[in-house]
């Protein structure tokens, strides 16, 4: 049996991390193509190297380009490789212009696809990821859902149920594998000369917030509406989509906020267990929020995450300051015993273990 794992972005590396691992322990014949969509050094190679994983076998190195453009260059790079090493099987992780374009060019050669953290909805079809993780949810041959509600959204567009497994996420193997070491060897926390529980972490980048002026100037009076009001600080990773656009329009940040750049995943994972509080657009950082027990705010009209809003962990609140207040309010007043909705840190097993089963019926 050959997998191919497919990734391109931060939250892919992350996500897929426990697998990579998992399938070098099993002994099985795995290789992995990065297909370079965060081109960016400090959002993408770095997290190879911290998370102590094998090179990428493939760097395809396709960069940045309209929707269009990046994910017709995606599809030709990963067909070539995938007609010179034909894996039995391609796992793909979410909703990028990576995971369509991994499981288009698999499934027009008859490879199996599986896709990992399937059935998500935002109900959305402005977000371009909603385009993409509806089309390779539909496409996949294996879907592996991390919560029941993942499971209904795929019956009720029809996906017969013995291709969906509930598998959790895979984001809990990676928090519980990386939370102890963070605490070990980051010091974030001290260089930046911050206290415990005492500071505001945010993080955004999504499309339909920095492309958006209007939105996108909301968000930073929004986070020095906070500073004003709670007298803490509220560190920012700055993402490199988010910086070209605030270059684009003029904008500058407010000078309460510690702007830095993008960071090593086992430091963000220690500024995120221990900031007060979490606001951000990404949906992986709404999970490792509630993994972590941090109260969340999303910026936001929606999430593809109602999980963590069922659970009490996070408020989508919009970004207008007033909406943003309101919720960081309300959070800061919900008690931190919420229930863990997204499996037992054992996922890359569930998934491999499915996946092996499924090529061994199939030969």
């Amino acid at each position: 049996m050959r997998i191919a794992v497919i990734i391109g972005t931060r939250p892919e590396i992350i996500k897929m991390s426990s697998i990579m691992r998992e399938a070098a322990n099993r002994g099985l014949d795995c290789f992995i193509i990065d297909t370079g969509q965060h081109y960016d050094y400090e959002v993408s190679q770095v997290f190879f190297e911290t998370l102590h994983l094998p090179p990428p076998d493939f760097h395809l190195r396709v960069g940045s380009g309209t929707q269009g453009q990046q994910t017709g260059k995606l599809l030709i790079e990963i067909e070539k490789v995938l007609l010179t090493e034909k894996p039995d099987v391609v796992l793909v992780q979410g909703d990028t212009n990576t995971v369509l374009a991994g499981g288009l060019a698999a499934s027009k050669m008859r490879i199996k696809v599986g896709h990992v953290e399937a059935g998500l909805r935002s109900l959305d079809r402005n977000m371009p990821e909603e385009t993409n993780r509806i089309l390779t949810d539909h496409l996949a041959d294996l879907l592996f859902v991390p919560t029941p509600e993942a499971k209904e959204n795929l019956k009720k567009e029809g996906i017969l149920s013995d291709r969906i497994f509930i598998t959790g996420n895979t984001i809990v193997d990676a928090v519980l594998q990386h939370r102890f070491i963070a605490e070990k060897e980051s010091h974030i926390l001290k260089e930046l000369h911050l206290s415990k529980s005492n500071y505001f972490l945010s993080t955004v980048h999504r499309m339909e917030n920095v492309d958006c002026r209007e939105r996108l100037v909301a968000i930073l009076q929004s986070f020095q509406a906070i500073t004003e009001q709670y007298g803490v600080p509220l560190v920012l990773p700055i993402h490199p989509r988010t910086r070209k656009m605030l270059d684009t329009f003029g904008l500058e940040i407010p000078a309460q906020i510690i702007a830095i750049k993008p960071l090593g995943y086992l430091d963000f994972l220690q500024l995120e267990a221990n900031a007060s509080m979490i606001l951000t657009d990404s949906g992986g950082v709404q999970e490792e929020a509630c993994i972590l027990q941090v109260p969340c705010i999303t910026l936001r009209d929606n999430t593809e995450r109602p999980e963590t809003v069922r659970v009490g962990a996070n408020i989508v609140a919009g970004v207008q300051p007033e909406g943003v207040l309101t919720g960081v309010e309300s959070m800061f007043s919900v008690s931190r015993d919420w229930a863990n909705p997204f499996g037992d840190g054992k996922t890359c097993c569930h998934i491999l273990d499915i996946v092996e089963d499924s090529i061994s019926h199939q030969k």
